[in-house]
């Protein structure tokens, strides 16, 4: 590695949208994310419905489809 270029490597904290934090390494002294392994529904074991039927009718009016 050449010396001087690269970016500090130094602690960092990461929080997530749920309220979740933790901390690791990086070259960012934050980092936010918007979901984590407290809220991940594959780690949690809970399913979450994402209601689509907005955008479902919002493409249909674009494209006009009926």
């Amino acid at each position: 590695m050449k010396p001087g270029i690269h970016p500090a490597y130094r602690r960092c904290v990461v929080t997530c949208a749920c309220g979740n934090t933790f901390e690791t390494r990086a070259v960012k002294p934050a980092i936010q994310v918007e979901i984590c392994s407290n809220c991940h529904p594959f780690y949690t074991g809970q399913q979450r419905m994402v209601s689509t039927a907005g955008r479902i009718e919002r493409f249909k009016r674009k494209y006009n489809l009926n």
